[in-house]
């Protein structure tokens, strides 16, 4: 009895041919990941650099706020960081804005940025 050989490799080429749409499912997920922790660090240094400016002068504040704002960031994240406002009176406020990278920092970055701010109420010495 001979066996038809009508459908054999069949899985093979599918697999094949899904593999380019798998790959870039992946990537697209990632670079959604990315974003998303993006926008987590820049709301963090917001939020560092705002508690640490309003513990000094109004004078003072802006390199210290943009100081503790980047701090915490690692070299790569840095090379896009920004932190172009950070003082108020009463109600301090900080903005930073990070770049968002292709698929792993460090590398290009996408002409898209994120935007993390934060406010408190000024510390009262007294």
């Amino acid at each position: 009895m001979r066996r038809r050989a009508g459908d054999r490799g069949q899985v093979s080429i599918e697999l094949l041919g899904m593999t380019p749409l798998i790959v870039l499912t992946l990537v697209l997920m990632w670079q959604c990941v990315l974003t998303g922790y993006a926008y987590t660090l820049a709301g963090n240094a917001a939020d560092e650099g705002v508690r640490a400016g309003t513990a000094v002068p109004p004078g003072e504040r802006y390199g210290v706020c943009e100081q503790a704002a980047l701090k915490h960031l690692s070299a790569a994240w840095k090379e896009g960081a920004t932190v172009p406002h950070c003082d108020g009176t009463g109600y301090v406020t900080a903005d930073v804005y990070l770049k968002v990278p292709v698929l792993f920092p460090g590398s290009i970055d996408f002409p898209v940025t994120v935007h993390g701010h934060a406010g408190t109420v000024e510390e009262v010495k007294r």
